[in-house]
C-alpha cells in the first residue's frame, strides 16, 4: 500500500473509528479510501469542468487498463482480485462521481437522491463489507444502507457548500434538510443487526463509524432554524463527542448480542433503486 493516506486527512470521523481495527485490515481500507479520494478530488476541483472531464476519463481508462504504474489504481485492483469486489460496483461508483462534473446538478425526486446516495456512498459501504469478510447477502445489503446513511448525512451538512459547485441535492431549506436527516436515520437503523455479521474484530469500529457519522445528522437538528444552520459553517463532531460516541458504542455492543433480526423496513426504498440498479446483482 502506499504511504500517502488520505483517510487521515480526509476522513476524520472514519480515520477515528479506523484505530479500531487491525492494522492490516485499516491499511486495506485506506486503500480504498484512497481511490474514492482521488477520483473525487477530481469531480471537486476548481478547474474547467471540461478539464475535469478530460482527467477523470483519464482516471477511469487507467482504472479499466489496469495501469500498474499508479499506486492508487494498482491497489485498488488488489483488493478487488483479494475480496471479490464486483466491477459493477466500482462503475457505479464512478458513474455516480462522473455525474457531479457538470455546470448545474439538481435533484428533483427522492429515488434519484437514494440512488445518486448509492452510487457515491453505498457502493463504498459494500466495498468495506467485502475487506471486512461479510458474506451474507442481507448483511451486505446493510452494508449499502450504512453508505447511504452516511451520504445522506453528508448532503444534509453541505448544503451551502455545494451549492457553490452548483450542486443542489436537496433545498437550502431547514425542513428539506430536516427530512433527509430523518431520511437518514431509517437507514441507520436498517443498517443496526446485520454489524452482528461482521468478524468481531471488526464489529466495534463499524459500531463507531456509524455513531460517529449519525451525531452529525443530530448537531445538525440542533440549529433548529436555517439561519443558526448557515451561521455553524461545516458541522463536524469534536475530539471530545468522539469519545463520549465511542463509549456509547460500547451499549450498542451489548445490544447487538441480545437482539433478533430487525425486519427491512425500508423496503420500498430499496424498490425505488431497483428501479435502476439491481442491488441484488452488486452483492
Amino acid at each position: 500500500m502506499v504511504d500517502q493516506s488520505y483517510l487521515s486527512i480526509y476522513a476524520k470521523s472514519f480515520n477515528w473509528a479506523g484505530f479500531f481495527l487491525p492494522k492490516q485490515t485499516y491499511l486495506k481500507c485506506s486503500a480504498l479510501y484512497d481511490f474514492c479520494r482521488v477520483a473525487d478530488n477530481i469531480a471537486d476541483s476548481n478547474e474547467a469542468i471540461e478539464i475535469k472531464k478530460i482527467k477523470f476519463l483519464d482516471f477511469q481508462n487507467n482504472f479499466n487498463n489496469q495501469k500498474d504504474d499508479d499506486p492508487i489504481i494498482k491497489n485498488m485492483w488488489q483488493l478487488i482480485e483479494e475480496f471479490n469486489i464486483p466491477i459493477k460496483v466500482v462503475q457505479d461508483l464512478l458513474d455516480g462521481i462522473n455525474s457531479d462534473i457538470q455546470e448545474n446538478i439538481k435533484i428533483h425526486k427522492k429515488k434519484d437522491l437514494l440512488i445518486y446516495s448509492y452510487r457515491v456512498a453505498g457502493t463504498v459501504g459494500l466495498m468495506m463489507a467485502k475487506i471486512l469478510r461479510v458474506s451474507k447477502k442481507n448483511s451486505l445489503k446493510s452494508a449499502i444502507d450504512l453508505g447511504i446513511a452516511m451520504q445522506l448525512t453528508n448532503i444534509s451538512r453541505d448544503v451551502v457548500e455545494d451549492l457553490n459547485y452548483g450542486r443542489s441535492y436537496i433545498d437550502l431549506n431547514f425542513e428539506q434538510i430536516r427530512s433527509t436527516i430523518k431520511l437518514s436515520e431509517n437507514y441507520y437503523e436498517n443498517s443496526f443487526y446485520s454489524i452482528k455479521e461482521i468478524p468481531f474484530a471488526f464489529r466495534f469500529a463499524i459500531l463507531v463509524a456509524r455513531r460517529v457519522y449519525r451525531k452529525i445528522g443530530y448537531k445538525i437538528l440542533n440549529k433548529k432554524n436555517l439561519e443558526n444552520y448557515k451561521k455553524s459553517g461545516k458541522i463536524y463532531v469534536s475530539n471530545f463527542e468522539k469519545i463520549i460516541e465511542t463509549l456509547l458504542s460500547i451499549f450498542d455492543l451489548i445490544k447487538l448480542s441480545l437482539i433478533s433480526k430487525n425486519d427491512d423496513n425500508i423496503k420500498y426504498d430499496h424498490d425505488l433503486i431497483n428501479e435502476e440498479i439491481d442491488l441484488n446483482e452488486r452483492i
